[in-house]
């Protein structure tokens, strides 16, 4: 036995080697970061491309409807439903083929989608007509309208499917709908213009943004549905009027918060459990959406006047790099 140990050192000395530099590589380049695809819908393109997560260049370009805006991915991840605004519908790209396999009607003038983690439906803000449409993408029939207020643009639905906000430009108010009933419920006064709407992980809060109040405000999901806490944002040297609060993103383990703050070419970093605010990250020229990935160790943001995508890792709130795309680039969704 002595002899069997001392003859196999040598071995496990090169198992040792081995493991350790595949460990390195695997650090340099995360699963996550190669597997995944990044979608950006192009406003005034009516494309959506398409960036590898390992590369970080565009690899493929879809043609979709007129004027796509929001996206979500299928509840099964093979398809991804893109609202098209001048065509008044849903899209619905298989993302295996990277083709648009069927549209859906959608209303008037669909802005942002969101899909029920229960049931095959889509809700729709359908900003000219004051209401959400909620659609069968199954059965491709129109289930009901919900009446809002004036302008509803950003919608955001709970993790367990029990609640969708809907929020009013115009009436600079969010709406609170029982799923079950499709009956707003409460309605609140936020800042002005809210744009989106963001649940944490575990459904206690929703984030809204306002963009002209240049605010979020926290809503208590649990108890009150009232306005729990507002996040101001005042970004040092840069005009207090360009200060405008888009899009949000919130990790899953209640660590950080992401906004978008629009002409300010600025990303918010707060903290999601004091609600301050850590840092502000430059991106590229009006910043309008964000998507984290699926491990969350990167941040996607669009930038619609300089049609690119910016590229932060979460970790050290550093921006490593800039992807071109289309032409005033909207949403953005990863998949893993």
């Amino acid at each position: 036995m002595p002899f069997l140990t001392q003859s196999c050192r040598p071995v496990r000395s090169v198992i040792r080697r081995a493991a350790t530099s595949f460990l390195a590589g695997m650090l340099l380049f995360p699963l996550s970061a190669q597997a995944e695809r990044i979608f950006v819908s192009n406003e005034k393109d009516n494309t959506i491309s398409v960036i590898d997560g390992e590369s970080l260049e565009v690899v493929e370009t879809i043609d979709v409807g007129r004027r796509p805006r929001a996206m979500v991915l299928g509840p099964d991840g093979n398809e991804l439903f893109v609202a098209v605004g001048d065509d008044e519908a849903i899209d619905m790209i298989d993302l295996e083929t990277l083709k648009v396999v069927r549209s859906q009607s959608s209303g008037e003038d669909p802005e942002v989608i969101r899909v029920d983690p229960k049931r095959p439906y889509i809700y729709v803000s359908n900003e000219d007509d004051n209401i959400v449409s909620v659609l069968d993408y199954e059965q491709r029939t129109r289930v009901t309208e919900i009446p809002v207020g004036i302008e509803p643009e950003g919608l955001g639905i709970s993790p367990d499917g029990k609640w969708l906000i809907a929020t009013s430009e115009t009436s600079s108010m969010v709406h609170i709908i029982d799923l079950e009933t499709m009956e707003a419920l409460y309605h609140r006064l936020v800042g002005a213009r809210p744009r989106h709407v963001e649940f944490t992980d575990n459904g206690a809060e929703a984030w809204v943004s306002s963009e002209i109040g240049a605010t979020v405000s926290i809503i208590d999901m649990q108890d009150t549905y009232d306005i729990k806490h507002t996040i101001r944002f005042d970004v040092p040297g840069v005009p207090r009027e360009t200060v405008q609060a888009v899009g949000v993103a919130l990790t899953s383990d209640g660590r950080y918060g992401f906004v978008a703050l629009g002409p300010s070419n600025r990303v918010a970093v707060i903290d999601q459990q004091t609600y301050e605010v850590i840092d502000y990250l430059l991106v590229g020229q009006r910043v309008w959406h964000l998507a984290l990935n699926a491990d969350e160790s990167r941040l996607y943001t669009t930038n619609g006047v300089s049609g690119d995508v910016t590229v932060i890792e979460v970790d050290g709130f550093e921006a490593i790099r800039s992807v071109p795309v289309g032409r005033f680039p909207w949403g953005v969704v990863v998949e893993p």
